[in-house]
This record gives C-alpha cells, structure tokens and sequence, in this order.
C-alpha cells in the first residue's frame, strides 16, 4: 500500500506530538528509580527471619560466597546482601517440631546449638565483611566497619523442652528472639496451624514468656494461634513481633494475622514483619504434581528430621529441583507493598516491618533473593510513600520494639 504526502505528513505530526509525553514518562521513572537508591542506600534495612542457617550446618557452605547461580542455589550470602542494599538480617536458629520426650527435646537442644554454632563460625569466616549484633546500637557499630549485622533468633521454642535454664543458654549464644513454636503445637503453646491442646499458652509457656522479657528477648508471635497470640499480648510486659506475617484480610491464610490482631499488636507497639512467602502473600492455585512431589520428598527423607549431613544435602538438591521442574507462580513485590499499605492503613506506620523467610520458603517476582530488596523500597515510593516513612519500615520500628525490650531487662536485672 503506497502512502501519500498528506498521510506521511500526519503520521510525523503525531509521532512529534506523542515523543515528549513518551519521553516525559520516561524521565518520570528514571526520578522515581533515583530517588528510590538514595532513600535505600541512608535506610538502615533489615530483614527479620531467614531460614539461610540450615545452609550453614553444611560444612562446605561458605556465607562469603555468591551463589545466585549455583545449585543447589539459596537465597541469602553477603555478596548479594551488599548488591541488594540489606545491611542486617535476623538469622534464625530453625528446629522443626519432633517428639515432645525428653530423647526428643535432647536431640532438638542439640540441633539448636549446633546451628547456633554454625552461624558464628561462618560470621567468624567473613569478621571482613560481617559481625554478630546483641543489641540493637550493635548496628553502628558494624555499620561504620562497613559489615552487615547478622542477629540472631530462634525459630520454635521446642528446644527449650522443659528446662527454663535453656532460654539463658540461647540468649548467651546470640539468641534475641524466639518464634513460640512453628507448624505444631509444643510445650509452649498452640500452633496456627495444629489442633488445641492448651487452649493458647500453656503454664509452661507462661513461665517461658517471662523469662525471655526478664533477660530481653523479643517475643515472636508468627506462626501461634489466634487464641496464643492474644495470650501473649496479656503476658508479656514487653511489646511482641510477628517476625514474618501478612495481613489474612488479603491472603486468608491461619499463619497471618487478621484486622483486630494487627490494631491489638499496635496498641502494645508491637511490630508485623510481612513476609514474602508467596503463599502467605497470595493464595496459590491448585498444583497437584508440585503438592505430591514434594510429599513424596517429604517421605523419601523421613520428614527432613535426624538426617546426616549427607543426606540433609542430597534433600536440598532434590526440593530445588522440584522447583525447577515445578514452578511455582509466584506472587509479586506490587502484591507484598499491597499487605504494607493494608498493615499501615489498619495498625499505622509505626507497626510494619519486614521479614522475608528466604531459605524457608520466602520469595515473590521481583524480589526471588536479597540481591533484589531494592525493588520493595522502588514500589514503595511509586506508591507514595515518604523517606521517613520507608526508614520506619525497612527498621526503624522493629529496632525500636528491640530498644524498648532491651531497656525492660535492664530495668529489670
């Protein structure tokens, strides 16, 4: 079809009218992409729960090294923590929930403490490039010695088995909050996602709770029921963490928390830490093949429980494989901010944080590892919201929670 002038005429008068809003649009997003860096760069960020220490109990895993593109791949390592602008995470000492005897909470003690051991010694690995944190003013510390934070927390209080005494031994390690229980109910409390037993915190676990406000450990509520977390509200005389949680009014899942759990969380300033874990962020869709390989795993590996290094390996190369063959559709960073704008709009800005459970699960599109954290902080100012205020959620607020915790025990020793 051949044009003549008068049509190329038009199509030039458009082109030229369209380029200045198309490049006008452009120069928009390279502002707003500017302005992002530079609030992430002066924010003090830190992530509230990983699960990256079951990597480290591998004894060739070395936390210094870059691993995007190994198998079998992880999620968390110091390269990527500096490419994504993360300068301290909360590293979570994981015991999954076994036999409540006393060989059961022997082994589970001892798995901690190995953990607990693992982590110091690929801290001590990389002194160059990262530190242990205690406290909370640790981060000025580390930060001036350009290192990142690692702190440290106890995902599931089955350790503690029936030994008070055991709470002092983890805080001594590093320990500066414990995560009650996880996917099953223990001799602390009951879980989210298992049947009642006590009814919420046991008496056991009411003695639990007092011991870690008496020392100055930050009591997390992510994964307790609903009647545990109430509970715990009444019994600490602290405020409380939900180290990685999401809003249920968005993703009606047992693990989040719901409208009148977040505005009780704010009325003791307490904090929400929302997690990225896709299937707490958006409700999956049906993948029956995924479900029935990973329960075979699950199976094939006994539950992932009493495994020797060897096998724990082989078991971490087959579920990444199962991912890759399996892909998840995963949730997105625009779904995560949509849960930070619900938190902030029902509990206020001053009770939202960030804890991504990478390496236990935790991923979105757009945020897959911590070399990617920039891009929170990127949809968080397109969305409006202010320097001060994205400072408040990348830290600020669960340090202060730390602070107030730590200024507790003191008033208290």
């Amino acid at each position: 079809m051949q044009l003549n002038i008068k049509s190329l005429l038009q199509i030039s008068l458009v082109f030229l009218v369209s380029l200045p809003t198309f490049a006008g649009n452009e120069g928009k997003q390279d502002r707003l992409y500017q302005k992002a860096a530079r609030i992430h760069a002066k924010a003090f960020t830190i992530d509230s729960h990983n699960d990256t220490p079951m990597w480290f109990t591998d004894s060739t895993y070395n936390f210094g090294q870059n691993h995007k593109d190994m198998r079998p791949r992880n999620r968390v390592d110091i390269p990527r923590m500096e490419e994504g602008g993360l300068d301290a995470a909360f590293f979570a000492v994981f015991v999954g929930q076994a036999d409540r005897t006393p060989e059961g909470n022997e082994k589970a003690l001892n798995q901690a403490i190995t953990t607990f051991e693992a982590i110091h010694r690929n801290v001590n690995l990389n002194s160059d490039k990262a530190a242990i944190a205690l406290k909370a003013s640790d981060r000025y510390l580390n930060e001036n010695q350009k290192k990142r934070s690692v702190f440290i927390g106890l995902e599931n209080g089955y350790p503690i088995g029936n030994d008070l005494s055991n709470i002092d031994r983890f805080y001594k390690l590093g320990a500066r909050y414990i995560t009650l229980c996880h996917t099953r109910n223990n001799d602390i409390c009951d879980s989210s996602t298992d049947s009642t037993e006590h009814n919420g915190v046991s008496e056991f676990g009411k003695n639990v709770i007092a011991e870690m406000n008496r020392l100055g450990m930050m009591v997390d509520v992510s994964h307790i029921s609903d009647k545990s977390f109430y509970d715990v509200l009444e019994l600490s005389k602290t405020p409380v963490i939900a180290s990685h949680s999401c809003a249920r009014a968005l993703c009606d899942n047992p693990r989040n928390l719901n409208d009148d759990m977040l505005k009780a969380l704010a009325a003791k300033d307490g904090v929400i830490q929302m997690c990225i874990l896709s299937s707490y962020v958006k409700t999956p869709l049906p993948y029956p093949e995924r479900d029935s390989a990973q329960k075979a795993l699950r199976t094939k590996y006994r539950g992932f429980k009493d495994l020797s290094e060897e096998e724990m390996n082989n078991a971490r190369r087959e579920w990444y494989e199962l991912d890759d063959k399996y892909p998840q559709a995963l949730a997105t960073v625009e779904d995560v901010v949509d849960h930070i704008d619900h938190i902030v709009q029902v509990a206020g800005i001053r009770h939202v944080g960030i804890g991504t459970d990478f390496d236990g699960g935790g991923a979105v599109s757009g945020c897959e590892d911590v070399s990617e954290m920039r891009n929170i902080t990127l949809e968080l100012v397109k969305r409006g919201y202010s320097a001060k205020q994205i400072k408040m959620i990348w830290g600020e607020n669960l340090l202060r929670v730390m602070k107030t915790v730590e200024k507790q025990a003191k008033h208290n020793s």
